[in-house]
């Protein structure tokens, strides 16, 4: 399976380079917002108990989390893979992440991490923030959004650079001249992935 982290800061476009993906590789997408509203919608067990902390002004444990993505992969193992959008955001979610996908005999493939520069993000927020009418996208917001997001999820970068599976990519161009940067990292990818298995069956011979 191809399973992918796509990281990045509000404004960094893994919205829309996730769809992207999906649809070119056929991946499964996995964003804890929209499981979190899926299960509160079917009122499954995690969803009453997520909802219940939520009415509450709580946030939702770890554990529940990864219970309800442990359900999405269950309804997906047949798929070619999946990409995880705006998880995990701690180096506590990728551990227990690594620990649901090994239990599965899975891991992560890579992440990939858009890279784009502070100002731009902000002036990227601001404009989507005129568009769509969103309050919480003006100028001071975003600026404490992308603090928040280096002072807490970027050391799940680091987590990722340990295990050589982080892949900066230039987040700065149009959506094809992005796109196209994140196949190249993945096509690498496989290249590699082949030769080795290649080489490795060449020696077993």
């Amino acid at each position: 399976m191809l399973n992918i982290v796509l990281f990045g800061p509000p404004g960094a476009g893994k919205g829309t380079q996730s769809e992207r993906m999906i649809a070119s590789f056929g991946l499964t997408h996995i964003s804890t917002g929209d499981l979190l509203r899926n299960e509160i919608a079917n009122k499954t067990e995690l969803g009453l108990s997520a909802k219940k902390l939520m009415d509450a002004g709580q946030l939702v444990p770890d554990e529940t989390v990864i219970g309800m993505i442990r359900n999405k992969l269950s309804a997906n193992e047949e798929g070619a893979g999946f990409i995880f959008d705006g998880f995990p955001r701690t180096v506590a979610q990728a551990k227990a992440l690594d620990e649901l996908l090994s239990e599965k005999g899975e891991e992560i493939t890579l992440m990939i991490a858009l890279d784009v520069a502070p100002d731009e993000l902000v002036k990227r927020l601001v404009i989507r923030g005129e568009t769509s009418g969103r309050s919480d996208d003006n100028e001071d917001t975003a600026r404490k959004r992308i603090e928040v997001y280096n002072q807490e999820t970027s050391p799940v970068a680091n987590y990722y650079k340990e295990q050589s599976k982080y892949h900066p990519v230039d987040g700065i161009g149009t959506i094809d001249e992005i796109f196209n940067r994140i196949n190249s990292v993945i096509n690498r990818f496989s290249a590699t992935v082949k030769k080795n298995n290649f080489e490795l069956n060449r020696n077993l011979v």
